[in-house]
């Protein structure tokens, strides 16, 4: 964590104990959520995967702590809903996949608590958006396509609440009414990129290769494809995340072995160290890679074919 949010968390503690009137806590708790909010992610520079581990769960709280004085404060709704969802998908979601391989009892305990978790930040972000467009969370259930009003500058809201959504449906494959909800995924991200196709370096294209790779039914290859290009594109190779998740979504399907490697290993020739503001995201990817590498021969049965020569491998 970095110290600037550390201290303003201490701080955010202290106001809620000891501010004495309510107008002045909620000043000060509205400064602070701003000061949050504007600072981007607090972890991504980080170098130590379980350290954000082990801190992620005090943050989070003292968000909804915060929350429960300024409810209706987009900035802390956002971050409320990015945090449990990263949570929920880099510390629940990943070790439930771990966890099938020997129990499978336990990989259910846990897929079941990442869901919980992704629809727990998935409901501060509709909250987001009720802020700004009072009664499109309602209609979007209803009508997906009234994701449509969303403006620019809430993009980020639009990423996140699709995320959270896509990837509780991708950990509730036998659960009807979650599968009922793809068409609006697709519509907020649509709408996502309509507005801001280049947003984050690619982050939505990339998106489209994550739900690819995890989402319930067959992939389309294609379109698959087309994202994967795009957000390689803008990101200029620097995202881990991207090669993990197209070789998940694509070579693994068609059980490519030598191109399902190649991206692996691409994966891992990215530098950390070089995008520090991505440094945490890319370890986590990097130790995704690892992982699938290693069970590579039980992934994939057919006998290694020669690497293609897409622009996926350039």
């Amino acid at each position: 964590m970095k110290m600037r949010t550390a201290s303003l968390i201490a701080v955010a503690a202290l106001v809620t104990i000891a501010a004495p009137g309510c107008s002045i806590r909620r000043f000060a708790i509205n400064k602070i959520g701003d000061a949050l909010a504007s600072g981007g992610s607090t972890y991504q520079s980080d170098d130590d995967i379980e350290l954000v581990g082990g801190a992620l769960p005090f943050g989070l709280k003292m968000i909804e702590g915060l929350l429960a004085e300024a409810p209706r404060h987009k900035g802390l709704l956002l971050a409320a809903c990015q945090g449990f969802t990263g949570y929920a998908h880099v510390y629940v979601r990943r070790e439930a996949d771990r966890a099938a391989e020997e129990d499978l009892e336990r990989a259910w305990r846990l897929r079941d608590r990442a869901r919980r978790l992704y629809l727990r930040g998935h409901q501060y972000c509709l909250t987001g958006l009720e802020v700004s467009y009072a009664g499109l969370p309602t209609r979007i259930t209803m009508e997906p396509a009234a994701a449509d009003i969303v403006k620019k500058k809430d993009v980020p809201l639009l990423y996140w609440t699709a995320a959270s959504l896509g990837l509780a449906i991708s950990v509730s494959k036998d659960n009807a009414a979650m599968l009922a909800r793809l068409p609006e995924v697709e519509a907020l991200l649509d709408r996502a990129l309509r507005l801001d196709e280049s947003w984050q370096s690619g982050a939505l294209h990339e998106f489209q290769v994550t739900f690819s790779a995890s989402r319930p039914g067959q992939t389309d290859a294609n379109r698959t494809e087309t994202a994967y290009r795009r957000a390689l594109d803008l990101s200029q190779g620097s995202s881990a995340g991207l090669f993990v998740s197209y070789a998940e979504a694509v070579p693994l399907a068609r059980q490519d072995r030598a191109e399902f490697r190649a991206l692996l290993e691409k994966a891992l020739a990215v530098d950390p160290d070089r995008h520090k503001d991505s440094r945490l995201t890319n370890l986590v990817a990097q130790q995704r890679a690892r992982w699938l590498l290693e069970r590579i021969d039980d992934l994939i049965l057919e006998a290694e074919k020669p690497a293609t020569t897409k622009g996926e491998n350039r």
